[in-house]
Parts: C-alpha cells; structure tokens; sequence
C-alpha cells in the first residue's frame, strides 16, 4: 500500500462544511475538483460554497461574537483552547502532511514539519495572553486625568488563504485572531481544501464553542462573497497581488481592515567575502523552498562581478544535486508544481528567459511524462530588464545577477515593485547588517532566513499591507477604546 492509498477516504471526496460547531451538508451540488499535481489524478473533492452555505457560516461566526461566550472567556482562558488546539493537530500530523502532499505537491520532506509548525503558532499566541489582561492606563499630558485604553476583539474574521502552505498561512491567522476575541470563517485555496480539515478537525476536539470557527470551501467567487459580506469586521488574505489589490479596493470602499500578505522577487545579496560553502548549505531553503512555492523566498542572487562564475558554478551544483521526484518519497527536495496553471506559467517564463538571452546552467524545460514537474533551473547571465528578473515566477527558478559594487547591489535589490524577503551573505555579520537595514523590505536574513513566530512578518510595496505574527500580528485582530477619567480621589 503506498502512502497516497493510506489517506483515510472520509477526508477525500466530501459534502460537508464547518458551520456553528458541526460539519453541515453544503445546500448545493456543484463541486470543486482537487487534483495530485505528480499525477495529474482527480482525487478528492469538495462543495463549491452557495450563498446559503456562506450565509450561514457568516451569521454563526456573528451570533459567537455578539452573544457567545468566546469573546466574553479572559484571554488567559482562550490561551487554554489554543494550546488544546495546539496538541489535537499534532496528534494528526501524518495524515494532515498525506493530503498536504497530495493537494499541492509539497514534499513530505516538508509537510511533515507542518503541524508542528502550526502547533508552534497556536503556543507562541497562547503565550501573549497576558499582553491583552495587562491594564493599559495612560495619564493625560496635564496630569489633571487619565485614560484606560481597552484592547477590544474587532469581530468577524474572514481568513482566506493560498494553497502553497494552506496550513500554516491559515493558522498564523486562526491564532491570534482566536486569542483576541475574534471567531472566523476560513475559506481555503480551491486547489487546497482538504488539508485544512484537520485543523478544524482538532478545533472541534479542544471544545471550541459553536460558531467560533468556521469552514467554507469553494472558488474565488466564495471569497469575494465573504470579502464583502455585512457581518464580515476584518479580513485577513495571503495570495497573489492582483486579487490582493482586488480584495484592498472592496476592504477600502467599506472601510473594513484588511491584512494582505503577497507577492515577492526578494534578493540575495552575494558580498565578496561570502562563504560559499555556507551558503551552499541553506541556498534551497532560502531561495527555492517548496520548488520555488514561497512567497519570501530570494530567488534572485546578487553576485560581485569578480565572483560571478564562482557563486554560478556552485549554485548550479547545488541546484543539479537535489532530488525532484514523487512528493512522497521522504529523499525528494522538488516535486512538482502546485497547479497546471502555474506549471504553464512557469514554462512561459523560461520561454521568455531564453527569448531575451539568460542562459540555463541547469533546467530550464518540463520535465518528461506525467505530472506537473518543471525541472530546477539555475538561470545565468540576467540582466535587470528580463522578465525572470523583475516578475515573480513563483516555480523552481533562480536568477543570477551580477554587479560591480555594493551601491550597485543595493539598488539592484530594491529596483522591484515588491519588498517582502531578503538576504545577505558575508563572513562579516556587521558589514551584512548594514547592507540590510538598507533594503526596502520587510525582512532580511543574514547568511539564513527563516520566520519567527515573536517577530513581524509583512511586506512593503506590493508584497502587501500590514503584518503577520509577533504582538504586532495580534494587534490586527484587536479594536481600540480609550476610556477618559479623572484618577480616583482627584474628582
């Protein structure tokens, strides 16, 4: 038996939704298709989401927060259902990384990881209870008064999410706004809704009142329903940015907060003195994680000039040595890409790359047979006017620019739309810090890159608005109050 027949069948073709505490029938019958992009198989499916269907899932998250108890619990009790929460997705971990793997083509290497790092979220928010049951007293400049400041839950949250990480991108949503105060509706990627079942699978577990959280499956369509819903107080979305500067326009005509986490063509700035064999080291999961499925990664390295050939020849090598295969063989690094259309969005832009003179050391085709699968490429000779150079790709591609100086390399990193990751490689840590307090973005490792779940992580520019994780993250769920008094004893 592989592991792809191991997948319990009750999570596969469904019929259900999460609404008000139950998995509820969904009211109509159009379907959407869920597809193994390593073998092109329609295995799995799920309700395209009817009016009704958000109707209801819309006024249960309402009569949560305006007559239940989830936003009347101390924050230090709502802590207590994260960390329940915390434990149930752990405990389904394997099946979760399974259907992970099948929807998108993730490696198991990677999904595996996936509900820990959830787990990890659900924790970290848990622990911040204690930031919202601090008094919040500030004197007025006079002294003659005082306000109390009240962090108040800003209401119904919709979480809409990508389908290259549909677990965590939900959850570093789902957690803080549930720490707040806030219940949800979750709408997940149409190529992705089968995984994110288990997390609502493991809040039902931790006794989560009715309402708090809520499930809808369905296109874009559902999204943008939910987007513009009354009842809806606050959205959340990561994706790409067009639909991101669709859903801000709707946000901004209603004047409803919004959260955007989008796009990105970060940087890897190569600084002379880099060690290459350290870089080599973390070179994929910085620039090509997920086959080149991430939103921050640096898929443009930066090299000096005097080291050109130098970094090409040792990222080829790194990039040609990593194993594309079956997503569920545990030594795959690559696998395939997520959908057809970004599978024929890719090879559109290696068509471009070879039309306007950049050279593949490796890759740069489909790979034969069935599946989804690009090869990794590594394209040299970019020049900062080529598509592959300005655009984000979003598949198995690195670009490798060269410049002469540091001027010249900073500029290069910040002449793009975006500004959301970055990276600096140097043997001097002082000399990469000033290289990376001056790029326009939102985030930059040094010699690695990896998130914190303590600090901010957003993007500038058009990689979005606002920020995600940390007390900063937390904020975007909260509604303020200031509360005018005169100290006791001074009336």
């Amino acid at each position: 038996m592989t592991v792809r027949d191991r997948i319990d069948l009750r999570w596969t073709h469904v019929d259900d939704l999460y609404v008000d505490g139950a998995w509820v029938p969904s009211t109509g019958s159009a379907r959407i298709d869920v597809v193994d992009p390593a073998t092109e198989e329609v295995w799995g499916s799920v309700p395209d989401a009817t009016a009704e269907d958000i109707e209801a899932a819309m006024a249960a998250a309402d009569r949560a927060f305006r007559t239940g108890p989830w936003p009347r619990l101390s924050p230090s009790e709502r802590a207590d259902y994260l960390l329940r929460i915390a434990d149930e997705v752990e405990k389904r971990a394997d099946e979760l990384a399974w259907t992970n793997s099948r929807e998108n083509g993730t490696p198991i290497l990677e999904t595996m990881g996936a509900a820990a790092n959830a787990a990890g979220i659900f924790r970290y928010f848990a622990g911040l209870a204690g930031y919202l049951e601090s008094d919040d007293v500030r004197a007025f400049p006079s002294g003659a008064a005082e306000s109390v400041v009240r962090r108040d839950p800003v209401g119904v949250c919709v979480l809409i999410a990508p389908w290259n990480f549909p677990i965590n991108l939900v959850v570093i949503k789902l957690a803080p706004a549930l720490l707040a105060g806030c219940p949800a509706v979750v709408k997940p990627a149409s190529p992705t809704p089968l995984s994110i079942r288990f997390v609502l699978d493991a809040v039902e577990a931790a006794g989560v009142p009715a309402g708090v959280v809520n499930l809808v499956t369905g296109s874009g369509a559902v999204g943008d329903a939910l987007v513009r819903h009354p009842l809806t107080a606050k959205v959340a979305f990561t994706g790409s940015t067009p639909v991101g500067r669709k859903i801000a326009g709707a946000c901004g005509e209603l004047l409803r907060p919004v959260t955007l986490e989008l796009g990105g063509k970060s940087s890897a700035i190569v600084l002379p003195d880099a060690d290459l064999e350290q870089m080599a080291s973390v070179l994929i999961r910085s620039s090509m994680r997920n086959t080149g499925q991430t939103c921050y990664i640096s898929t443009r390295i930066l090299a000096p000039a005097e080291r050109y050939d130098e970094v090409v020849e040792m990222v080829t090598d790194t990039v040609a040595a990593a194993k594309q295969g079956d997503p569920f063989d545990p030594e795959s690094v690559f696998g395939p890409v997520a959908t057809r259309a970004q599978y024929d969005t890719v090879l559109g832009y290696l068509r471009s790359a070879e039309e306007e003179g950049a050279r593949a050391t490796t890759g740069g085709r489909a790979r034969d047979g069935v599946g989804y699968f690009v090869e990794p490429t590594v394209l040299a000779d970019v020049t900062p006017d080529m598509r592959v150079s300005r655009e984000e790709i979003f598949g198995p591609v690195i670009t490798i620019l060269r410049y002469d100086t540091v001027d010249e390399a900073v500029e290069l990193a910040n002449n793009t739309e975006f500004g959301l990751g970055g990276l600096v490689f140097s043997a001097d840590q002082t000399a990469a810090q000033a290289v990376a307090e001056r790029m326009d973005t939102g985030s930059v490792g040094l010699n690695f890159f990896a998130s914190n779940h303590s600090a901010p992580f957003g993007g500038r520019h058009d990689s979005g608005l606002g920020v995600e994780y940390g007390v900063e993250g937390l904020a975007a769920y909260l509604t303020y109050k200031s509360i005018h008094r005169r100290p006791k004893g001074s009336e």
